[in-house]
Parts: structure tokens; sequence; C-alpha cells
């Protein structure tokens, strides 16, 4: 299961969480149909080559052979022994992937895996990466935010900043940031110098306002939103395509889940680190291209433009008992069947939960147990459609799949959604 955001809208009449987040972590594993998992954070998606391979090794020896990346840059485990915990904790603080146990679900922070790469950010947001993070797991408080709770640190770019986080870092053009909460439509600018702290701080804020208030919040965008001082500028997606970058390479994942083998190459011809980006694939800084052509021989996508970009699908059976359909098998067939990409994301869910959706609009593939439903979901999905729909509400017309529809069928129904703009 990966993580998806909530459905809670901003202000008045959003949920009080009567309980704690049931977020996965790498000490607290969550119990699943094929095993326990296990979720290790990887702050702004920052891995060595050796601290990857770590990984590795872990599944191949505890796991059940694979990795998953989440929409967060984060790294799952799966098919874990129950028991299997002290080991896991063992061998990541081992390879300084666990610097805290008090604190390793919330350190949950994105950022711009491009940065200082092809020369378009504006900030040292690895520097900013680094900063927060042990700032987080020096702070008491910080323990107590939600395993769902999540920074943005964006160079300026646009990428992370489309993201749905609580708290939000874009670096301007003049060596400045802005700083915006939740889903705020403005944000407010903070000295460069000081901006990690003022991030932090923002969210000792909401901790403060979720107890001044006497309820239970996992997200800045369940309480009001507070008034802001600058207008954000109008920033483009620009996720990294994979193949050959400025400086490295980008390799795509096949919804995010690779053998350990796959993982392993991967680091082999890395120039020492990878970069785990929110859209299952892993940027490779300094990078030869010339390593491409094994990466593609070792099963990882590194061609742009085909129908896979940007294409993600929850766990599914036979993993997840709640999935109506085993979603990743038949997107698989969907998408090999495509002729190029669209313009909006498209997520195959297998049941109404919808894990690992993306943020924004989307095309939502939902299994129904008689087929599946495809629609546009997601704010302002299409002309005339309504606006600001919570997420997971279609917003788009549907169209039903029926169960016995060809693989040539389920590929137009997408293609066709992918391309309402």
């Amino acid at each position: 299961m990966s993580p998806r955001p909530d459905t809670a809208e901003p202000g008045p009449g959003a949920p009080d969480r009567a309980r704690s987040d049931a977020c996965p972590g790498a000490l607290r594993l969550h119990t699943a149909d094929d095993g326990a998992l296990a979720r290790v954070r990887i702050p702004g998606g920052l891995l060595t080559d050796r601290q990857a391979r770590a990984l590795a090794d872990a599944a191949s020896e505890l796991g059940d052979g694979a990795l998953e990346t989440t929409s967060r840059g984060n790294v799952q485990l799966r098919g874990l022994p129950a028991d299997s915990g002290l080991e896991l904790g063992r061998r990541l603080r081992a390879a300084g992937l666990l610097p805290s146990d008090t604190h390793e679900r919330v350190r949950n922070i994105v950022a711009s895996p491009a940065a200082g790469l092809d020369g378009d950010g504006h900030a040292d947001v690895q520097r900013w990466t680094r900063e927060l993070d042990a700032a987080l797991c020096a702070s008491g408080w910080a323990a107590a935010l939600s395993g769902k709770f999540l920074f943005a640190l964006d160079d300026g770019r646009g990428d992370v900043a489309t993201l749905d986080a609580d708290v939000t870092l874009i670096a301007t053009p003049d060596g400045g940031a802005l700083l915006r909460l939740g889903r705020a439509a403005t944000a407010r600018r903070v000295p460069p110098d000081e901006a990690v702290q003022h991030a932090l701080e923002a969210a000792r804020e909401f901790l403060d306002a979720v107890r001044d208030a006497g309820m239970r919040a996992w997200h800045v965008r369940e309480l009001p939103l507070p008034p802001g001082s600058e207008p954000l500028p109008v920033l483009a997606v620009a996720a990294p395509q994979v193949g050959v970058l400025p400086g490295g390479l980008s390799v795509g994942l096949q919804f995010g889940r690779v053998s350990a083998a796959q993982w392993r190459s991967l680091a082999d011809a890395s120039a020492g680190s990878l970069r785990v980006t929110p859209w299952r694939t892993v940027v490779l800084p300094g990078a030869a291209p010339e390593r491409l052509a094994e990466l593609a021989a070792a099963g990882l996508r590194t061609t742009p433009g085909t129908a896979w970009e940007r294409a993600s699908a929850c766990t599914g059976a036979p993993g997840c008992a709640k999935s109506l359909a085993d979603v990743r098998a038949d997107a698989t067939s969907a998408l090999d069947a495509s002729h190029g990409g669209g313009l909006l994301p498209v997520h195959w869910s297998g049941c109404e939960r919808r894990c690992g959706h993306p943020a924004g609009e989307w095309v939502d593939v939902l299994a129904t147990g008689q087929g599946y439903r495809v629609a546009v979901v997601g704010a302002a999905a299409t002309a005339g459609a309504p606006a600001a729909t919570p997420a997971g509400t279609p917003a788009g017309v549907p169209e039903d799949v029926p169960a016995e529809v060809t693989t040539e069928q389920m590929a137009e129904a997408v293609a066709k959604a992918r391309r309402m703009k």
C-alpha cells in the first residue's frame, strides 16, 4: 500500500482524526496479505550507492526480493516475516538510514530530483533536505507529527510544489524562498538562510493549532487556511522524463516495483548517489549515458514518451485483500498496448481507497468487480466539469469498461481519458 493524499478538504468540517494514523514505518510494520511491509523514509529521495545496496540486501534476505518506491519518494520492502523488525532496524541503522527511532515515520521530505543537474533551479535543495531532516530528528515535539505530514522542497522549477504537501519551500530566482502552507494560493517570503527553520516552525505551529483546537489532524489542509502575503508564481510541472538528462540519467520503475537485482543495477550504474523521485523513477546524478543500455537490458524503463510515463497502480490482488482485481497485470497489458503517453497521469486502483493515487488532476481507473470505471478526477478536471471535487470523486464523464473488454479497448479508454484537457 502506497501513501496517497487524504480526501479531507480544508477549513471547517474537516475530519477530527480520532485515532493516530496507521502509516507503516521501518520499525512499525504493516501486516498485508503477502506478509509484513516496511516503509523506509528517504528524505529528498537521497541515497548513496552503499545505502541502495543495503536496501537490496534487506529485500533479498528478509523480504520477497523486491523493492517499491512510493509517491513520496520513499522505499518499501514487502513479504517480511512478522518478527523481522529488529534485524531490519539493525541493518538500516548500520547503513545510516535510521538516524532516529522516535522520528523515523515523520521524515517525509520530497525535493526536486533534478536540482543542480540542469541549471534550471535556484537553490541547493539537497542542502535544505539534510538540514530539515537533521532539525526534525533533533526536535522532540516533531515526533507528534503524522506519518502522512509532508514537506516539499522545490528548487523553483515547480515539480514537487504540485504534490499537495503540508509545508512547501519554493526557491525564487533572486536567491530567496517562499513558504506555502497546505493548499494556500499564496505564500510568504522567508529569508533564504532561515528557510528551513521557517518550514520547521510552520510544522510546529500546525501542531499547536491542532492542540489549541482540541482536535486531531494529520494535514495542514484540515485547518482553516492562514492569510498569505505574496502570490505564488505560475509554476510548470517539470518532473524529469526517463532517459539521458543534463548531468545524469533518469530511469523508470514499472509501478515503482523492481527486483533486488534491478535495484542493484541502479546502484552499479550510478556515480555514487541516487535520487528516488515521487514519480516512480530514479535519477542517477553524474551517471554516464552509455550505462542506459544496460539498465534497459535489466528491464528498467529508459525510453521517454511512452504510455508508461506517469502511470501508476496500487498493489492490487493478490497482495491486498481489499482489491477487486489484479490491477497491475491489467494495467501492464493496457499500457503495453497503448501508443504514446498522454497529458494526464493515470492510476489503476483495486478498490475505492485508491492507494497511491497522484495529486491534482488524473485519470482514475477503478476496479468495480465487473470491470473498471475510467474517469478524469481532481480539481477542474474537464471543461464544464465540477471544480475542486474531493480526491477520488469523478469530475469527468466516467466510462465503464466491462470485465470482458479486450486489452486494446481498455488501452483506448484510458488513452482517451488521458487526452482530456
